[in-house]
């Protein structure tokens, strides 16, 4: 038996902007198939925003159609298939955008956030047990990253969630899933930060911010924001970076040498371009760190001074979930958001309905948002 719902559907990416005029998503009354074995229904109860999904409606990630973005959330479980021990119906829940699948060498290894399979079911739009759960009649509506979180309702592997403590306002766990790993992870599990290392973040959207937060965590004694936006250079700011960089002429490398005599230890890529990449490559001296977390188009050629490499000894590296292990390291950052020590609230820059995905959209492509919260 199938049952029916509300969800953002999209069918044509790359429409022109402004999104409010084009409207790429749709909300459409979606049906879902029960939770199979290992699947896990939720109710949405808040839904964020990433430029990962701002990929998707633009067409620059190309993703099996029609599709329902989102995969950032959290809510509440209605239903359980099958074999499900780690949440029961009543449960809040943060969604994780890549499930594990428990057996693969990685997984067995720790290293679920490199999980093969999981990474495979995400791309073929379906769940990690295979096939899809949501339809319209006999069309099957795909899965984003195994979430689909656009919508009153999702299907999901257990493995693609994580349960939260009950104090905790649904709409924080909301960006646990994501801007959390991907920011504030990639500092601390990728980057390894220590006490006293000099970093510097190119871009401070909303994963920005939460790795400027994660420097914090890691008791870094410089920490450089770096944006073309001063608007988000003063709330970083506010919020403990140490050093603001405007880069408005591609010179921010150039004024983060002056500032450390000669470069950071570390240097993370958050805002998703390759003028980002190559300043934070061009920001770290020699030896240093560079972890590039952003999706920066696919078709975007770029040039490496292989010699240049060799010589400055600089290490490259790519940060995926901010190598995370969802199950220990979510838990580790709700507690210390309990304590105060991890305001990751500040995130939030607009609480908004679904029903203005589209208005959403349009905000984050114009850089004038963080994190945008939207309510089924």
């Amino acid at each position: 038996m199938s049952h029916k719902f509300n969800a953002a559907v999209l069918r044509q990416p790359g429409l022109e902007r402004p999104y409010t005029d084009s409207q790429p998503l749709h909300i459409e009354e979606v049906e879902f198939r029960p939770p199979g074995q290992g699947e896990v229904l939720v109710r949405i109860a808040a839904a964020s925003l990433c430029r990962s999904d701002l990929s998707v409606v633009s067409g620059v990630r190309a993703w099996p159609l029609p599709i329902i973005p989102g995969h950032e959330a959290s809510g509440v479980v209605e239903e359980v298939g099958a074999s499900v021990q780690s949440v029961k119906p009543g449960d809040p829940v943060a969604l994780v955008f890549q499930p594990r699948c428990g057996v693969c060498p990685d997984c067995l290894a720790g290293d679920a956030h490199l999980c093969e399979p999981g990474l495979m079911a995400n791309r073929s739009g379906g769940l990690l047990s295979g096939g899809v759960r949501l339809h319209q009649g006999k069309v099957d509506i795909h899965h984003h990253m195994g979430l689909s979180a656009f919508a009153e309702y999702a299907v999901v592997s257990e493995h693609s969630l994580v349960k939260m403590p009950e104090n905790i306002p649904l709409e924080i766990g909301a960006l646990f899933g994501c801007a959390v790993m991907c920011g504030a992870g990639t500092v601390l599990n990728t980057g390894h930060v220590q006490a006293g290392d000099s970093v510097a973040i190119i871009g401070v959207g909303g994963v920005g911010i939460s790795a400027v937060l994660g420097a914090q965590l890691a008791s870094a004694s410089r920490i450089i924001a770096v944006d073309t936006d001063q608007s988000k250079l003063d709330y970083a700011a506010d919020l403990g970076a140490t050093d603001v960089v405007l880069n408005h002429d591609g010179d921010a490398a150039d004024q983060i040498k002056e500032l450390t005599s000669g470069g950071t230890d570390f240097a993370f890529e958050t805002a998703g371009t390759l003028g980002g990449f190559e300043s934070a490559y061009n920001a770290v001296h020699r030896g240093g760190t560079v972890v590039t977390v952003g999706l920066v188009d696919p078709k975007t050629p770029m040039t490496l001074d292989i010699a240049g490499l060799v010589t400055s000894a600089k290490t490259v590296k790519g940060s995926y979930m901010g190598s995370c292990t969802p199950a220990v390291d979510i838990p580790r950052f709700m507690a210390l958001y309990e304590q105060g020590s991890f305001p990751v609230e500040k995130l939030i820059s607009h609480r908004l309905p679904l029903s203005d995905i589209n208005l959403a959209m349009d905000r984050l492509a114009n850089g004038e948002a963080r994190r945008q919260i939207l309510t089924p």
